[in-house]
Parts: structure tokens; sequence; C-alpha cells
């Protein structure tokens, strides 16, 4: 009998809900500065930290 791995622990974002996304910490895109720019399906995004620590991504 195969061994089935447990499920992954719920999300502080939901509640009782189980996510099987990646998380990446904002520093790790960010590396220190406070805006960067992401290219997706051939346009150009730009995520960057307000003033009051907030994340905005714009095209």
């Amino acid at each position: 009998m195969e061994k089935q791995p447990a499920p992954a622990a719920p999300h502080a974002s939901q509640p009782g809900g189980v996510s099987n996304r990646p998380r990446i910490d904002s520093q790790q895109l960010l590396r220190g500065t406070s805006a960067v720019e992401i290219e997706h399906a051939g346009q150009c995004y730009l995520l960057r930290v307000t003033r009051e620590n907030k994340l905005i991504l714009t095209k």
C-alpha cells in the first residue's frame, strides 16, 4: 500500500482553504528596490511598493 502525502496546510489568506500555489516573498522579487519590471506575454508590467507599503501592479 502506497503512503499518500499529507495535505498542505491552509494559507492564512485563505481560511479553511488549501492552496498549492507557490508563495514568493516580495523581498525576493524586489531585491532591495522599490519597483521591478515583469514581462508577461510580450507585455511589460511594473510592480512597485507604495508609501503605505502596499504593492501595485500596472501595465
